[in-house]
């Protein structure tokens, strides 16, 4: 079996074949990336990749997921958080921005290289997706069921016009520009609250 953690006991083989992978596909494109590059690029063999991750489209796979998990877990927590609605959904709408910022290579790749998943894998994904998005989405019925928040756009089109913005970052967002990621998160949450105050 191969050994789990480099000689310094920091980083697992796991984690050195994402980021390995993830390196590979975001310079170089997922198709044009072989297995024995994202081996040779981690340090460890063939059967070390196979042996967690089975194939290459699963580290595609697994390099949106594990963004998606973050996400989703920082989601739940700012929807059961014992604070108003419209903080709640402030903090989760300004969160994903900046969590889609600090990985914003993996959402690149995986926009870009998508439609290499198989079927079932793309059916996998638009699960975890859809069940994050329903979750934002109860904040905003939330809010707009107290009255805190307007009702006059559906819940659905204000899902579908944040996320279509967070979607769009890594077309545009550079490390070096005039914004840092909190100052972005902050307008486009702004800007999401301001539509939707009565």
């Amino acid at each position: 079996m191969p050994r789990t953690t480099d000689p310094g006991g920091t980083t697992t083989v796991p984690q050195r074949l994402l980021a390995a992978a993830t390196r590979l596909f975001a310079d170089q494109g997922y198709d044009r990336t072989s297995v024995q590059e994202i081996v040779e690029a981690a340090g460890v063999t063939k059967g070390a990749l196979y042996h967690y991750f089975g194939s290459k489209e699963d580290l595609l796979h697994e390099v949106y997921a594990r963004v998606l998990r973050l996400q989703q877990e920082r989601l739940d927590a700012f929807a059961e958080a014992d604070e108003p609605v419209e903080k709640r959904l402030r903090d989760a709408a300004a969160d994903v921005v900046v969590t889609t910022i600090d990985n914003l290579d993996d959402a690149a790749i995986f926009f870009r290289s998508m439609h290499h998943l198989s079927p079932e894998k793309n059916k996998q994904v638009r699960a975890e997706r859809r069940r994050y998005h329903e979750r934002f989405r109860a904040l905003i019925e939330e809010g707009q069921e107290s009255g805190v928040l307007s009702r006059a756009t559906p819940a659905d089109l204000v899902v579908d016009y944040h996320f279509g913005s967070v979607h769009h970052l890594s077309t545009w967002y550079r490390p070096d520009g005039p914004l840092s990621p909190q100052q972005v998160a902050d307008h486009l949450a702004d800007l999401l609250l301001r539509a939707l105050r009565p």
